[in-house]
């Protein structure tokens, strides 16, 4: 791969990893048009790496904040504490849980589809037909804007639907970020905490990809390549521009808007192979 596919590429997964229109889809029809046939897995992994490093920036309040919540519940089970005035008051603690509970059907569906990642990844038919569906997905979460003001509307079994919407999206062309926080805004979760939710939930679900990816890596041998380098910065740092314009369009009620792009890539990947 060349320096300047690399940056293209980089580009294009930092942007596309939040905007909601599919990273995994515009990967494989980027390296489909500069004619890379090859996996490209350390590539894939390290920008991958610069995206998730973009959502620890810019949540990592909410991080540190849950990651200690969680501290202190384990402290107080050791110590035999008051453990359900934790879960009854602390809001960073309930929402750790939920993103481990959406966390368990993500890993499921996600290692389920795995084995035909083979098939999925080398159909551009495929990736515009999902592109279709993420933009019907989009289009539809106009109506439910008005679910605002709910913080606490997100429980349970909405976690675990979400998680599991989230394990589906590893189909090209399923916008991970538009499919997630569309459902949860279809379940009548407020859109700020939608939003919240999605890029919480992103976090174990690209990092436990990312460390189960590693071991091919290294049998493969892996070396550090300055296009790889290239791209990862570039990733993050488009990365952060594109999840920070997504919050703004989710918190403005304009999330749909990018419901026409999807169509349209769509359907020309789909015209473009019958022509």
């Amino acid at each position: 791969m060349h320096v300047h596919q690399g940056i293209i590429l980089g580009i294009v997964q930092g942007l596309t990893e939040f905007l909601p229109v599919s990273s995994s889809g515009h990967l494989v029809l980027g390296q489909m048009l500069f004619g890379i046939t090859k996996p490209q897995l350390a590539f894939d992994i390290s920008v991958h790496f610069g995206t998730l490093l973009a959502v620890v920036v810019v949540y990592f309040a909410d991080i540190r904040a849950m990651v200690s919540s969680v501290f202190r519940f384990c402290l107080a089970l050791v110590s035999s504490g008051n453990v359900s005035d934790l879960i009854a008051e602390d809001t960073n603690l309930k929402m750790a849980g939920l993103v481990i509970l959406g966390s368990v059907p993500t890993a499921l569906i996600g290692l389920g589809l795995k084995r035909y990642e083979d098939v999925l990844f080398a159909s551009p038919v495929l990736v515009g037909c999902m592109l279709i569906v993420t933009g019907s997905f989009l289009w539809a979460s106009r109506k439910f804007y008005d679910s605002d003001g709910r913080p606490d509307s997100l429980g349970s079994a909405k976690a675990l639907a979400v998680g599991a919407v989230q394990g589906i999206a590893v189909i090209p062309g399923i916008s991970r970020s538009g499919s997630t926080i569309a459902a949860a805004m279809f379940m009548g979760v407020d859109r700020s905490t939608a939003a919240r939710f999605s890029f919480l939930l992103l976090v174990p679900a690209v990092a436990g990809a990312e460390i189960l990816n590693l071991k091919d890596v290294f049998s493969a041998g892996f070396s550090i390549d300055p296009v790889i380098v290239y791209a990862t910065i570039i990733s993050f740092i488009t990365g952060l521009i594109a999840l920070k314009i997504l919050l703004r369009l989710v918190h403005t009620g304009r999330f749909h808007l990018f419901a026409p792009y999807c169509w349209l890539v769509g359907g020309l990947v789909i015209l473009a192979k019958f022509i």
